[in-house]
């Protein structure tokens, strides 16, 4: 039986025993033992969260960047030496195999290594003689406190790679709601923070529900949220937030395609769609869970990724040979044999079923083996609505042309793939296709941490998304100075035009 820790909020440097009587239990996907009690922090505890962050803010915001930037270079060597610690704690907790986990941590290095760069792409602009004896300064500074709410899927990633690290690199302060279902590698990050010197209240770290998490749309002193989960919450955090005046980037579902052509590698594009479709047990928003194949190769493509889809290995996450973990809780995989119900009922042909799929001597893990569908019609739910789980659509297409059409049908976009060696349709693809991120013979289109995560549709609802120069300028704000100096004469006069020389 494992140990059951019960967990602690991060609030102005240190943890702080709950004073809530509501916990939720957090389990161990692998094993489906109860690993940790985690806390629903009192509305009380949020605001004090939040009170430490504005109290942090002057002190922090008034530090150079380049010396805050310090901060995150010692945080960058922290996460190197414990990566597999690290590793070990997302595998625990999320249900990654390894390989996954370890790529969750690396990608909140990357966001570090990213966040780094503050004193670069913080600086300004300026244009002298913007008018006659009149020179013109932009200046980017902070904004204050920003919240960060997260999900379940990347525990590491997404609270210490996109939002933390760009977020105080800024000079900001910031508020995590980490998921309930894993906060402990956010907790753990939050040490490791306070170990490489960065002043108590600059991160805290609260769990709680929806409803204490509203404080943050209304609350006066959140002057930002920065959101990843359901479209549903993201549009009204969207709505609510912006109404009171707060910034928001809100990333939301998906259901990203891949278009297969006739003239594609079979066995290249096959292994990338294994890889898509089934990493991380297909609980990423950038998962690719419809394939749309020309018809004339259709039935040598599925054939093949069926092939891989069944060798797969599914087992516990920390098992280094484990190709295929386990989902994140009961509730999570009995959502998912649900959906896989409705495909069968929809008439969609089931041609490999993961549901009987038991791993010995790990009989109460949360696993599903690779699901696949093929023949999905445009009227199947199964093939528009995100699953969040590794099952596979097949859908079928004559051409191009419909096929692009088929896809961007979707409301959501966040990617968009295209299988194919032919460059024309790649570059007709790129121009025409509704997906934000894009990847020609690239399952997974996630760009490198320089450039944005660029969802669209109901896959995002903001201005400005996270990450790459659109993630500096949603955690910093503007100030523009025009300066003159008067000599002699000029200092004598008694007039001046109506635009005081700024035109």
């Amino acid at each position: 039986m494992a140990e059951v820790k019960t967990l602690s909020p991060f609030i102005n440097g240190e943890y702080v025993m709950s004073k809530t009587e509501k916990y939720t239990d957090a389990f161990n996907p692998s094993t489906g033992e109860v690993i940790a009690k985690v806390p629903c922090c009192t509305v009380e505890e949020v605001e004090a969260a939040i009170d430490a962050a504005k109290a942090a803010y002057p002190g922090w915001s008034s530090t150079p960047v380049v010396k805050r930037v310090q901060i995150l270079y010692k945080l960058r060597d922290l996460i190197i030496e414990h990566m597999d610690e690290l590793t070990e704690l997302v595998a625990r907790e999320n249900g990654k195999n390894w390989a996954e986990a370890m790529g969750d941590v690396l990608k909140a290095k990357e966001g570090t290594e990213q966040a780094i760069a503050a004193p670069s792409l913080m600086m300004g602009e300026s244009t002298m003689d913007a008018s006659k004896g009149y020179d013109t300064v932009l200046y980017r500074e902070p904004l204050g406190v920003f919240a960060g709410i997260v999900p379940y899927n990347f525990p590491a990633m997404i609270p210490m790679g996109w939002m933390t690290p760009m977020c105080i690199a800024c000079g900001n302060t910031i508020v995590i709601k980490a998921a309930t279902f894993d906060p402990q590698s956010a907790l753990r990050f939050a040490q490791l923070y306070k170990e490489a010197g960065l002043p108590d209240g600059v991160l805290n770290i609260v769990t709680c529900s929806r409803k204490e998490s509203e404080i943050f749309l209304s609350h006066p002193d959140i002057r930002g949220i920065s959101f990843v989960g359901s479209t549903s919450v993201g549009k009204h955090i969207y709505q609510m937030g912006a109404s009171n005046g707060k910034r928001v980037q809100a990333l939301c579902e998906a259901k990203n395609h891949a278009l297969v052509l006739e003239d594609a590698h079979i066995e290249r594009t096959a292994a990338g769609i294994i890889n898509s479709a089934f990493g991380c047990g297909g609980q990423r928003c950038m998962a690719l869970p419809v394939v749309v194949v020309q018809e004339s190769i259709a039935d040598k493509l599925v054939a093949k990724i069926k092939e891989l889809a069944s060798n797969l290995k599914v087992g516990p996450a920390y098992d280094k040979s484990t190709q295929l973990g386990p989902v994140i809780n009961a509730g999570h995989k009995e959502s998912i044999l649900n959906w896989i119900q409705k495909g069968i009922d929809e008439g969609a042909e089931l041609i490999l079923d993961g549901r009987e799929v038991t791993v010995e001597g790990f009989e109460k893990g949360f696993y599903l083996g690779p699901t696949i569908f093929d023949k999905v019609t445009p009227e199947m739910s199964i093939g528009d609505k995100e699953i969040f789980g590794p099952v596979l659509c097949i859908k079928r297409v004559k051409n191009f042309e419909e096929g692009l059409e088929l896809m961007n049908r979707n409301e959501f976009a966040n990617g968009s793939v295209i299988y194919t060696q032919s460059g024309y349709y790649s570059r007709e693809f790129v121009r025409h296709t509704d997906g934000g991120m894009v990847g020609i013979n690239v399952g997974i289109p996630v760009p490198v941490g320089m450039y944005p995560f660029s969802g669209h549709k109901n896959s995002f609802f903001g201005d400005l998304h996270c990450l790459g120069k659109d993630g500096y300028r949603f955690y910093t704000e503007t100030k523009v100075v025009t300066t003159t100096w008067f000599d002699e004469e000029e200092g004598k006069k008694e007039k001046t035009s109506t635009w005081d020389g700024t035109i």
